[in-house]
């Protein structure tokens, strides 16, 4: 992708999943992903350029069907908030502040600096009627490069679900995330958006506090109603 330095994307690669850093913790055990068949790899530094997608438009690259799921950003997070404080997780949602603040983002300052974060993973409400409510993951390890190309690049390092993407701009308040997810300690590599569409994710990407921003992915194809990764120094 090429764009100007004021709109330029970021690329992002996250990292979510059940196994915590040796010194975190224990944390809740979410349902696992159907780890048979292995994604085909992809280098980590494949996208690092910004090539993926070819254009500075979000709206050029998603399918129908994800445009749809930040249509209805506002709708998952009601919904995901009512079921995790109804079913007994008032207290933790409380807790958590302007981090599950629908109108919590902030304008300006989008973009973290390169360097070193932590990052968290919280799941609010479920995508299935066995599902638990409420996930709160404990501190997984991050880091926030700059590209020759000018991108931005976000790596959770840790983890068993995996995101890799694009932050395309979009207004003064919120960036386009559009990537995809691996799953499993053996991937080494991340599909790239669209090449498994099960594996697809969209959401936006705010910032909400001095030093600390947030992704949000509306309706989630793992486990969730509405996921939220921190992110902070």
């Amino acid at each position: 992708m090429r764009t100007t330095a004021a709109l330029a994307a970021l690329v992002l690669v996250a990292a979510c999943g059940e196994r915590p850093e040796p010194d975190a913790g224990p944390s809740p055990v979410p349902s696992t992903p159907d780890l048979a068949a292995p994604a085909t790899a992809t280098a980590p530094d494949a996208a690092a350029d910004g090539e993926q997608g070819g254009t500075s438009d979000w709206r050029e690259v998603v399918s129908t069907e994800d445009a749809s799921r930040l249509g209805r950003l506002d709708q998952a997070w009601r919904l995901a908030r009512a079921e995790a404080e109804d079913k007994g997780f008032a207290a933790q949602v409380e807790a958590l502040g302007p981090l599950v603040d629908p109108n919590a983002g902030l304008a300006g300052s989008l973009q973290p600096a390169p360097g070193d974060y932590r990052c968290r993973t919280i799941k609010l409400g479920s995508n299935g009627p066995d599902g638990l409510a409420y996930l709160e993951y404990p501190r997984f390890r991050c880091t926030v490069e700059l590209t020759p190309g000018g991108d931005l690049v976000l790596t959770k390092t840790t983890g068993s679900q995996r995101t890799r993407g694009l932050l395309y701009p979009d207004t003064d308040r919120r960036l386009v995330f559009v990537g995809a997810q691996a799953w499993g300690m053996d991937e080494t590599g991340w599909p790239t958006y669209g090449q498994m569409p099960e594996r697809d994710q969209v959401g936006v990407f705010e910032r909400i506090g001095p030093a600390r921003w947030r992704l949000v992915l509306p309706w989630p194809r793992v486990d969730s109603k509405l996921e939220i990764l921190e992110l902070v120094r």
